[in-house]
């Protein structure tokens, strides 16, 4: 629940309706969702990304896996490492999920984003190299709407109320 640093000392947690908060020496060290019923959980990836590293043959069967993808780019990745190379998938990934943890999981998502949609394959290597020249990637697409003409509407609205 807290940074390893933290095991052993005394905490607060405040409870809120839908998160909880845990103080640390009367400052915020973490926000947690609250999650209700049984058999849920909530894995921050960034308390163990740096042991399962270190033990990739573990992500494989990890009881809480699906916990591990902190949105969908990054299990859309995780299916790209394991097609391309099924035996090193799983490593890459962690190393993926590792830079999210070290370097900030926005950098590493647009880094996935660039990569999925030029239909490379995101190899940690190519997510860091991405990170470093942040600069160069291109920006999220942008959409324009057009405003609404709300006389069509009214034009609508007096036929309904004509009937």
């Amino acid at each position: 629940m807290a940074p390893s640093r933290l095991i052993g000392e005394k905490m607060d947690v405040r409870l809120h309706a839908e998160h909880l908060e845990v103080w640390y020496a009367q400052r915020k060290v973490e926000t947690i969702p609250r999650i209700r019923g049984r058999g849920k959980h909530h894995i921050q990836y960034r308390h163990i990304i740096d042991w399962l590293v270190r033990k990739p043959g573990a992500f494989e069967n990890y009881r809480y896996r699906e916990a591990m993808y902190p949105n969908s780019r990054f299990r859309m990745a995780y299916d790209v490492l394991k097609q391309h190379a099924p035996s090193r998938g799983d490593i890459q990934y962690l190393k993926v999920l590792q830079l999210a943890a070290h370097e900030g999981e926005p950098a590493v998502d647009d880094a996935l984003r660039v990569l999925l949609a030029t239909d490379r394959v995101p190899t940690s290597e190519a997510v860091e190299e991405l990170i470093t020249q942040a600069d160069s990637m291109a920006p999220v697409t942008e959409v324009h709407i057009e405003p609404v003409d709300l006389k069509v509407f009214d034009e609508l609205y007096c036929q309904v109320v004509e009937l």
